[in-house]
C-alpha cells in the first residue's frame, strides 16, 4: 500500500508514465516549431476543414453567378471562362501547396525523432534482455539446472545483436519500392 508521503509519479501505473512522458515529448515538439511552421500548421489546419471546403464552394458559386449575370444589378467583372478566377484559384493553389508541405516537412521531420526515438528504445531493451538471460544462463549453470534442448537457441538470443547486420540483411532482403 503506497503511504501519501509518496509522490504521485511513484504511485502512478507505468501506463499513465508513458501517456505522460508522451505528452510531455509532443508539448515539446509543438513547442520548437519555427513561426513560419506555426503559421503553415494554422493554415494547413484550415485549409483541411470542412468550413475552408464551404467557403471555396460559395466563392465560386458567387464568382460565376455575378459574372453569369444571373443575380441582377450586379455589373460582371470576369466574363465567361473566368480567366480572373482561374488566376486567383490556380495563385491560391500554389500558396496553399507550400503550407501543407511544410507543415508535411515538419511532420516527417518529427516522425524521423519518434523513429530514432523508439529504435534507440529497442536497442536498449534488446541489450538488457540479452544480458539478463546471460544472468540467467549462468544461474541455471551454476545451479545445475540443463537447459535441454533449447541450449543452442538460448546461447543464440544471449549473444548481443549486431543491429547494423541486421539493417544490411534486411536491405537485401526487401522489395525495392
Amino acid at each position: 500500500m503506497a503511504s501519501k508521503s509518496q509522490s504521485s509519479s511513484e504511485a502512478a501505473h507505468p501506463t499513465q508514465l508513458n501517456i505522460d512522458a508522451i505528452v510531455k515529448l509532443e508539448h515539446e515538439a509543438l513547442h520548437r516549431r519555427s513561426i513560419a511552421e506555426r503559421v503553415s500548421d494554422g493554415v494547413a489546419k484550415f485549409i483541411g476543414s470542412v468550413p475552408f471546403l464551404m467557403l471555396q464552394v460559395l466563392l465560386v458559386l458567387t464568382w460565376s453567378a455575378i459574372n453569369l449575370k444571373v443575380i441582377p444589378g450586379v455589373k460582371p467583372f470576369d466574363p465567361f471562362p473566368f480567366g480572373i478566377l482561374a488566376l486567383v484559384i490556380s495563385s491560391e493553389s500554389v500558396l496553399l501547396t507550400i503550407f501543407v508541405l511544410i507543415s508535411q516537412n515538419r511532420m516527417t521531420r518529427q516522425a524521423d525523432r519518434r523513429s530514432h526515438l523508439d529504435l534507440q528504445v529497442g536497442m536498449l531493451a534488446e541489450q538488457e534482455l540479452t544480458a539478463m538471460l546471460q544472468m540467467q544462463h549462468k544461474i541455471c549453470q551454476r545451479l545445475g539446472i540443463e537447459a535441454g534442448s533449447t541450449a543452442h537457441e538460448l546461447k543464440n538470443f544471449a549473444d548481443a545483436t549486431d543491429v547494423s547486420k541486421l539493417a544490411s540483411e534486411l536491405d537485401d532482403k526487401l522489395p525495392d519500392l
